[in-house]
């Protein structure tokens, strides 16, 4: 199970036949919504009790996504101040280790963006910018960071005039959110001073389905370049709303094939490639996880499964949902990757501010750990290494995928054989004189063999003839 995104309500939008030919999405910047006030675009009305992650922590031992990616080595070079990293999610509620939780708005319904139904923008926030405490081994990767909070999505939430006077209908609700009120809620962070975004939340459809996601790619176009904000967004996770099949990596025998052509599952934002730093997820051996959708557009990877972090009930950490036979379950997901990534882009901001938003998704790609072939669909560019994006200084040029060719190989040179009968001559000369000594030597014990035996005495003395 997964405490994923709040998979936006994309189910319901046109599809076209999965394995229909798919192309990187184009971009209309006249496409950018407008905001002047977050609010629902329809009223909007709580249909179900708000999710309750289960108690729990780390005590002082450090969760193995924290210790994997070592936060902690950088804290004396930079925390994050004066980072602004808005969180568009299901709220953040506030919580003693989230001192810094500004109010971004609501796009759900008529609150101001503070407090979560669905224990997910707090599990989010709390993985980029918790506080350290004396007696937990887990804190966010950028602790000193501000939180700007913006919901956009709940799965407590629908339509008002939705229901069908039924509260069976209610307990269904498939929830509240999609690509356009994300598309918005893009737009404020951009405009309300964040300098990083991170977007859990994915919607997907098989290739070729209209979307309907073209204000959203005009949003984040226009937060990377208008507003020089860094755009970071999680993969997907398979069997999680539309993101239903996996998408295959060309055949390694066609090492140049390009890699959208064996697309069969689209994400959202992710997909906007130009403009988003998009993020998968890696288990604690490093492999890619199972449940982390693959695509052209995935950047790097970060750990995804068995997470922990804040609780939303404000009182300490979570490290699980309940199941509906009452046992605690892991908390996986690209969604808790991508923050990972997003605490890393407001370290490196905070350490270089010279740096643009281009340039810092740049520095990370760099110094992530890349896999063999230098760029996968599954992990992107590597799992990232926010030591190396902090501190290293070899980071020059965009790091391109490394491309399989094939070469006619030169036969090795041939070495010279060198003239050796002078040595040759001059080893016959010596083995000569030795043959001669040989011979003479052999010559005299024969002869002395020759001679007549020795005395009696001399017999009974045991000697013998040399």
């Amino acid at each position: 199970m997964y405490l994923s995104a709040v998979v936006l309500a994309l189910s319901a939008l046109s599809r076209a036949a999965a394995g229909a030919s798919v192309l990187p999405p184009s971009i209309d910047p006249a496409d950018l919504p407008t905001v002047s006030e977050p609010a629902p675009d329809e009223p909007t009305e709580q249909r179900t009790q708000c999710a309750v992650a289960v108690p729990g922590g780390s005590g002082v031992t450090v969760p193995t996504a924290q210790a994997a990616l070592d936060f902690a080595d950088v804290w004396a070079t930079t925390r994050g101040a004066g980072q602004v990293v808005a969180v568009i999610d299901t709220g953040v509620a506030r919580h003693a280790r989230l001192p810094d939780v500004i109010a971004g708005g609501d796009f759900v319904s008529t609150g101001n963006g503070i407090g979560d139904c669905d224990a997910h923008g707090t599990f989010v926030a709390g993985l980029i910018a918790a506080r350290p405490a004396p007696d937990s081994g887990f804190a966010g990767g950028a602790p000193d960071a501000a939180i700007l909070s913006i919901r956009q999505s709940s799965s407590a939430f629908a339509e008002a005039d939705a229901r069908q006077g039924d509260d069976t209908d209610a307990e269904n609700s498939s929830g509240y959110g999609n690509v356009a009120t994300m598309a918005r809620a893009v737009r404020l962070a951009a405009d309300s001073g964040a300098t990083v975004v991170n977007i859990s939340e994915v919607a997907c459809g098989p290739a070729g389905s209209a979307l309907g996601d073209g204000p959203l790619g005009a949003a984040v176009r226009y937060a990377a370049v208008e507003r020089d904000v860094v755009v970071v967004a999680a993969a997907g996770n398979l069997g999680s709303g539309a993101c239903e099949e996996q998408n295959m990596s060309p055949s390694p025998a066609s090492p140049d094939a390009d890699p959208w052509s064996t697309v069969s599952t689209v994400a959202s934002p992710a997909w906007f490639d130009d403009y988003v730093l998009t993020v998968g997820s890696v288990d604690p051996d490093g492999r890619p996880s199972d449940f982390s959708l693959a695509g052209p557009w995935v950047d790097v990877a970060a750990p995804g499964t068995d997470m922990t972090s804040l609780d939303p009930a404000g009182t300490g950490l979570a490290i699980g949902t309940s199941s509906d036979d009452g046992r605690t379950v892991a908390i996986n997901g690209t969604s808790f990757s991508a923050p990972l990534v997003s605490a890393t882009a407001a370290l490196v901001r905070a350490r270089y501010p010279e740096l643009k938003a281009a340039q810092v998704i740049e520095r990370i790609e760099q110094t992530a750990h890349r896999p063999a072939e230098g760029w996968n669909a599954r992990v992107g560019f590597g799992t990232i290494d926010p030591v190396a994006a902090v501190t290293n200084s070899g980071t020059d040029s965009i790091i391109a995928p490394i491309s399989a060719a094939s070469a006619t190989l030169e036969p090795p040179a041939v070495a010279a054989v060198p003239d050796r009968r002078s040595e040759r001559a001059a080893l016959a000369g010596v083995g000569a004189v030795v043959f001669v000594t040989a011979a003479i030597a052999t010559g005299a014990g024969v002869f002395r063999r020759r001679q007549p035996p020795p005395s009696s005495d001399a017999s009974r003395s045991g000697s013998t003839p040399s």
